[in-house]
C-alpha cells in the first residue's frame, strides 16, 4: 500500500492568481488544502516610516499607491485625519465632490475585481467588458487631475481645483475614420458632469451584461457556491469588514454608520449577503456597483445646481489663488511658507477611517506640533481578510483557494505598505 505523504506547494509569487506578490505556502493532501499559510511583505515600501520624514502635503502622493486600485479612497481617509486635527471645515461643494470620486472609485476597484476574479475562474469575457467601463472612469480621474490613477487630487480642507467643463477628447488618427471619431468623441464634448451622465445612464446595462455572463451561469456557481464560508461570528471575530463582513450577513457600513463627506445627504441601500461564501460577496459587490452608480448620479444634480469654492480659505492649510499671491505681499509670504515649511498640524492624536471599497480603510496620525506626522500608522482592509486564507481554505481543492483569493479582493500595496 502507498505511504500517504503531505505536499508542500508553493503557490505565488509568480503565479498569476496570487495578485502580486502573495507567496502561499499551501500543505497539501492530495489536492485538499490541509493548511494555507501566506508569506508577505515581498512589497513593503516602508510608507508609514517615509511619512515621518516628510511634510504632511507630500505624504499625500504615497496614499494613491497603497491600494493602487482604490486611489482617491486611500487619500480621503488620509485627509480626514489631517482634518480632524486642524479642526478644519470643508466647503460642502468639496464634500461632495469628494462623495463622487470615492463612488467612482469604488466602482473602478469592482470593475478590476470583477475582471481578475472571473479570469481567475476561468471567465475570460467578463475581464475585457470591465475594462471597457474603466477605461471611461479613468478618463475622469484624468479630467480632474491629469493623471489616470494616481491622482493626488484631494487636499486637506478640500481638493485640489473645481470639476473641469471639457474633457479629454480622442484625437484624429489615420485608422479612425472621420465618423468613427465623432462617434467616440460624442459624450465628450460638455463638462466632466456631462459626461458622467452620460456614464451612470448608460453603466446599470453594463452591469446587466456582467450578471448575464456569470450570476446564473452553471460553472460559475460550481467556482463560487459554498466556496470559502465565513460565518457571521467567525467574520467579526476575524476584524472582517466591508464586502467581506457584508457577505456573511452583517449590515455594518461605514458610510451609514459613521457619515462622513456628504454620505449622510445621499440616498442608497446597503446590500447584504446570506451564506457568506463566494459567490454572496461577488452579489454584494456587484449590488454595490449598483448603488454606488446611484449615489453618483445624486451628486452630479447637486453639483450642477450648486456652484462654490472647492478648498478652505485658511491659508494657513491652502495655498491662495494665484492671482492673490501675484497682488498681496501677506498671500506671497503664505504661499512661500506653504511650500517650503508645509502646514503645522496640532498636536495630538485621531483616527480617522472611510469605507473604503475593499473595508475599513484607517489612519492613525500622531502629531507633535510639528510640519510633519510623528507617527502614521495605516489599517489596512485586505490585511485581516488575507490573515483568514487558512480557516477559509481548510479542505477546499488548490483550484478554491484561487476562488477565495479573488474573493478576498487582495492588494498589496495596502498589505505590506
Amino acid at each position: 500500500m502507498a505511504e500517504i505523504r503531505n505536499y508542500t506547494l508553493n503557490f505565488g509569487p509568480q503565479h498569476p492568481a496570487a495578485h502580486g506578490v502573495l507567496r502561499l505556502v499551501l500543505e497539501l493532501d492530495g489536492e485538499v488544502i490541509q493548511r494555507a499559510d501566506p508569506h508577505i511583505g515581498l512589497l513593503h515600501r516602508a510608507t508609514e516610516k517615509l511619512a515621518e520624514e516628510r511634510i504632511y502635503i507630500q505624504s499625500l502622493p504615497y496614499m494613491d499607491r497603497l491600494d493602487y486600485v482604490s486611489m482617491l479612497c486611500n487619500e480621503h481617509a488620509y485627509v480626514l485625519a489631517i482634518e480632524k486635527l486642524l479642526g478644519i471645515d470643508v466647503p460642502v461643494r468639496a464634500l461632495y465632490i469628494r462623495t463622487m470620486f470615492d463612488e467612482i472609485t469604488r466602482i473602478l476597484n469592482h470593475l478590476l475585481w470583477l475582471g481578475a476574479h472571473g479570469l481567475d475562474c476561468g471567465a475570460m469575457t467578463v475581464f475585457l467588458y470591465t475594462f471597457r467601463e474603466r477605461e471611461d472612469l479613468m478618463d475622469c480621474y484624468e479630467a480632474v487631475s491629469g493623471a489616470r490613477m494616481h491622482a493626488s487630487y484631494y487636499r486637506p480642507g478640500g481638493v485640489y481645483r473645481d470639476l473641469p467643463d471639457a474633457m479629454p477628447r480622442y484625437q484624429a488618427q489615420h485608422t479612425r475614420s472621420a465618423r468613427a471619431l465623432a462617434q467616440m468623441n460624442a459624450n465628450r464634448q460638455g463638462s466632466l458632469l456631462d459626461f458622467l451622465d452620460d456614464f451612470t445612464q448608460r453603466f446599470p446595462r453594463c452591469v446587466d451584461d456582467y450578471e448575464t455572463l456569470l450570476t446564473e451561469n452553471r460553472i460559475w456557481k460550481q467556482r463560487t457556491v459554498g466556496i470559502g464560508v465565513v460565518s457571521p461570528e467567525r467574520a467579526l471575530a476575524l476584524g472582517f469588514s466591508g464586502p467581506m463582513l457584508r457577505g456573511s450577513g452583517i449590515e455594518w457600513d461605514l458610510r451609514k454608520k459613521q457619515p462622513y463627506a456628504a454620505y449622510d445627504r445621499v440616498t442608497f441601500d446597503v446590500p447584504v449577503g446570506k451564506n457568506g461564501d463566494c459567490y454572496d460577496r461577488y452579489l454584494v459587490r456587484i449590488e454595490e456597483m449598483r448603488q454606488s452608480n446611484g449615489i453618483v448620479r445624486q451628486c452630479i444634480e447637486w453639483l450642477r445646481q450648486n456652484p462654490g469654492p472647492v478648498i478652505t480659505d485658511n491659508h494657513k492649510v491652502a495655498p491662495p489663488s494665484r492671482v492673490e499671491m501675484k497682488a498681496n505681499m501677506e498671500e506671497l509670504i503664505h504661499h512661500f511658507k506653504l511650500f517650503t515649511e508645509g502646514m503645522h498640524v496640532p498636536e495630538g492624536e485621531c483616527y480617522a477611517a472611510i469605507e473604503h471599497p475593499k473595508g475599513e480603510f484607517g489612519i492613525y496620525l500622531v502629531s507633535d506640533g510639528s510640519n510633519k506626522p510623528y507617527r502614521l500608522k495605516i489599517r489596512a482592509p485586505g490585511f485581516p481578510h488575507l490573515a483568514a486564507m487558512d480557516e477559509m481554505s481548510r479542505g477546499h481543492m488548490i483550484a478554491d483557494a484561487v476562488a477565495i483569493i479573488g474573493t478576498m479582493d487582495i492588494v498589496f500595496g495596502e498589505i505590506d505598505r
